[in-house]
């Protein structure tokens, strides 16, 4: 299956070190060979980096690798094609606007009778369960609020809900992001770790690179990352439960909900 890799900082920070190793499992040290991308928060706006090649071979990859783009929520993902063929418009994260954001979503995971799922006016553009399933959670939201609550943490826990519906489906691991929070759900595999003072070195375990973190940040930088499995040998990674979802903002937990 896919793998998913997020960020949420409470400074705009870049995720090289991070997504280096994602690099490796896209095509190289893993089947992940079916395409990759990238979502970068900035302000209101957002970038999107996407290939359908191997994230091991793409250029493009290269290009975000060495260029430091720094934000405060990411989110990336890197694909093993079982529902839609490999092509850019299958390639995730998909990104819907809603309430005058934008919304970017990535899953890893397989559904089944995800055609039947209600879209609304959030049609797919391409053939995977994964944007129909994003179509749904969007098109869910767009139907109960006719307008952004005021309560982030209803919200959230609304999203949940769509969450576990969608779990009845198949395995539903995702990563979804409005820009100001970033929404971690688990299925069946997801990590996390937050680095923050006084921080340490870290090693890669799929490439030979540590990073001393004490030389590249300050005091006050929280920083947490997402992943489907620990990125780094040498630091303790927490395995979200089944059923559990985290909502993360300025790098911490802002709320946690149990399954």
């Amino acid at each position: 299956m896919c793998e998913l890799l997020g960020m949420s900082a409470n400074v705009p920070t870049d995720i090289c070190f991070s997504f280096t190793s994602l690099i490796k499992r896209g095509g190289d040290k893993g089947p992940h060979k079916d395409g990759w991308g990238i979502t970068f928060y900035e302000g209101k706006g957002c970038r999107t980096f996407k290939d359908p090649q191997p994230c091991s071979f793409s250029p493009i990859a290269k290009l975000v690798q060495q260029y430091p783009i720094k934000s405060t929520a990411v989110v990336a993902h890197i694909r093993q094609a079982n529902r839609g063929g490999v092509a850019l418009e299958n390639t995730h994260p998909f990104t819907r606007e809603l309430w005058g954001k934008n919304w970017t979503f990535a899953h890893n995971g397989q559904l089944t009778d995800y055609q039947k799922l209600d879209t609304g006016i959030f049609q797919p553009v391409g053939l995977t369960d994964s944007e129909y399933a994003f179509c749904y959670l969007i098109n869910q939201l767009h139907k109960k609020y006719s307008q952004k609550p005021t309560n982030d943490i209803e919200l959230f826990d609304y999203i949940r809900e769509c969450a576990i519906k969608l779990t009845e489906l198949g395995i539903f691991n995702m990563l979804l992001s409005d820009g100001e929070y970033v929404f971690a759900y688990c299925s069946t595999n997801l990590h996390w770790i937050t680095r923050k003072a006084p921080f340490g070195k870290a090693k890669l375990i799929d490439e030979d690179v540590e990073i001393d973190f004490q030389k590249h940040t300050t005091p006050n930088d929280i920083v947490t990352i997402i992943s489907t499995m620990p990125l780094t040998s040498n630091e303790i990674w927490t395995k979200l439960a089944v059923g559990e979802a985290i909502l993360f903002k300025n790098g911490e937990i802002s709320q946690s909900f149990s399954s």
